[in-house]
């Protein structure tokens, strides 16, 4: 899809928490993009023309095919530029932090689901769920144990793509998250969403609609 903003075009939605780390990834990377904040109920046509599926985040780069995959928003944001390191953590791989990051997304994500919102699936038992999302929370904590932060004493791309993940599951029910052994993981935390950067990234906007004046990500 053709691009004729000077800047990119972001599709978000301030409380997904996909669109979330995409966010926080292009304000490290410094990268001017328009905010188009949409509401899950009446998506913009424009948004659905550049994504069929619908789903947020959807990033339109002045130039190149458009990316709707938060991750790949990521990478794509750190590639272009990487000020904090995100892509080089102090200890292990970019290779080592996307498995650990497709291990949340996938079954710690499948059963966040069905503990967070268990109406809507047929047969979810929440209790279950939230049992074995916990197995993933201990094995963070455990690493947390060892390090500030899951790739050694600075955060990188693993700590803000999981951070929102964790933090829905702690909304979830907060006094039960806190009451949880977790020590290291709740101090985690607690740090990633008190961060400045994280702060910006939940920076309330109004709905977009065609013809607006552009609002810019960076802005604080």
């Amino acid at each position: 899809m053709h691009n004729s903003s000077s800047r990119p075009i972001l599709y978000s939605f301030r409380r997904c928490p996909y669109a979330m780390r995409a966010r926080m990834a292009l304000l490290a990377a410094n990268i001017d993009v328009e905010l188009r904040e949409i509401l899950l109920r009446d998506k913009p046509a424009a948004m659905l023309e550049a994504s069929p599926k619908g789903t947020v985040p959807v990033l339109i780069p002045t130039q190149g095919a458009v990316i709707d995959e938060s991750l790949e928003i990521m990478v794509w944001a750190l590639a272009e530029k990487d000020p904090q390191g995100w892509l080089t953590p102090e200890s292990g791989t970019l290779e080592d932090m996307l498995l650990l990051i497709s291990q949340i997304d996938g079954p710690f994500k499948y059963h966040l689901d069905r503990y967070k919102y268990h109406t809507r699936f047929d047969d979810a038992d929440p209790a279950f769920h939230r049992a074995e999302a916990g197995k993933f929370l201990n094995r963070l904590d455990g690493r947390l144990a060892v390090g500030t932060y899951l790739f050694g004493s600075r955060p990188a791309l693993a700590d803000f793509a999981i951070a929102p993940f964790i933090r829905q599951f702690a909304r979830a029910d907060q006094a039960a998250f806190d009451a949880v052994p977790f020590d290291h993981l709740q101090r985690w935390l607690t740090d990633m969403t008190t961060s400045d950067l994280f702060r910006r990234a939940l920076t309330k906007y109004a709905p977009w609609h065609p013809g607006d004046i552009p609002v810019l990500l960076t802005v604080a």
